[in-house]
Formats: structure tokens, sequence, C-alpha cells
């Protein structure tokens, strides 16, 4: 079971979540979100990051950007994956060569946009809610049908309104291949609740097995 604890903006929370066991780490390079994070302090963070012999990957999260664009944040915040969190073309996952994965909300598209990551340490899609407006962190479920049947055919990151309280569930209903979580573990928009996020971790590992 891997776990992605998304929304880092600080050290102190990449280096709890490090050391909760969290698999993956996500930086939001969209700043409408209150959980943004600029390309300088990312990079800080995931150097910090990469000197420890053993790390999560480190993902950036972008909205409607080209392929171009998010390659160059990847190299500059030395990340290893982008996650495409808008309404990206295959084509724009296609030209990222390996280095990305959809999120989706719902089942259309998904066998296409899956077919473009073969890197079995990485996801093939994301599950979120299906939200009119929002792009994530709307602390909304998804749908929990959708989740079973995508997790039977692909890896993917179940997302949206994950909590320490109700992951276990989450898990042992779907059985995807990893969760994702941003506010459910946080203190405030943007910092993370340490304690939270150690249980996380730990639930959804549990549930798993």
């Amino acid at each position: 079971m891997f776990v992605k604890i998304c929304g880092i903006t600080n050290l102190e929370d990449a280096l709890c979540a490090a050391d909760a066991g969290a698999d993956m780490l996500g930086f939001i390079f969209y700043p409408p979100s209150p959980r943004s994070i600029s390309v300088d302090a990312a990079r800080a963070i995931s150097r910090v990051l990469r000197a420890r012999s053993v790390r999560p990957q480190v993902i950036g999260v972008f909205v409607d950007e080209s392929a171009a664009h998010m390659q160059r944040v990847l190299e500059e915040a030395e990340l290893d994956l982008a996650q495409l969190s808008g309404n990206e073309s295959a084509q724009t996952l296609h030209d990222m060569h390996g280095r990305a994965y959809k999120v989706v909300r719902k089942a259309e598209h998904a066998a296409e946009f899956a077919a473009q990551q073969s890197n079995e340490a990485a996801p093939q899609l994301l599950l979120e809610a299906d939200h009119p407006t929002l792009y994530g962190g709307t602390g909304q479920r998804a749908n929990d049908a959708l989740a079973a049947q995508l997790s039977r055919r692909f890896r993917i990151l179940l997302a949206g309104g994950l909590t320490p309280d109700n992951v276990a569930a989450a898990v042992r209903a779907a059985q995807p291949w990893g969760v994702d979580v941003a506010s459910g573990v946080e203190a405030t928009k943007g910092h993370k609740d340490h304690a939270k996020v150690r249980i996380f971790v730990q639930t959804a590992k549990t549930a798993a097995t």
C-alpha cells in the first residue's frame, strides 16, 4: 500500500511524513491553492529528502500546464513525477514520457490515461471526488463504486475526503494501489497535524494487510 501525503509546504511536515513511512509527498504548483509552494521552496525540501538513505518519491501537482512547463519544474525542483490534476489531454500526458500520471473523476478516458504509465512504482491514475469547480483538496469523498471498479484494473491512488478515521474502511472497500490525503491530516490549511499524519500512514498500511 502506497501512501501519498499531499500539499506539503514546509520541511517540518515533509520530514514528519517521511519518518511516518509515507511513500510519496506532493508539492502543489497551482497558485489558487492554499497549499501551493514555490519551485525554490520545493527544491530545498527535495534536496533534504534526497540526502536520506530511504526517501519518499516527490511529486509535483499541476493544473492545466504544458508538458514543457511541467518538465522544466520537475527538473528545477528536483522532483520525480508530475500529477496532472486539471483537464489535460492524453497527448499532454504522453508528452511527459512516463514521468506523470493523470487525475480522473469519472471512468471516461481512464484506460487511455492509465496506458501512459508503465512504471510499477508509480500510480496509473489518481481518483478524486468529482467537484464542479475545484481541483482536489475539497474534503469530499470519491465515488466508492468507481474506486472499486478502477482498482480492479489499474494502479490507482484513491483520494478525496480521506482521514485517519475513514481510510481503513476505504482501503478495505476499494483495495486501491495507494491512498492520497491532503486536508484530512491538516492542523490548518497548508500545515499538517503530525499526529494525524502518523496515524493515517499506519492505519492505511495496516488496513491493506
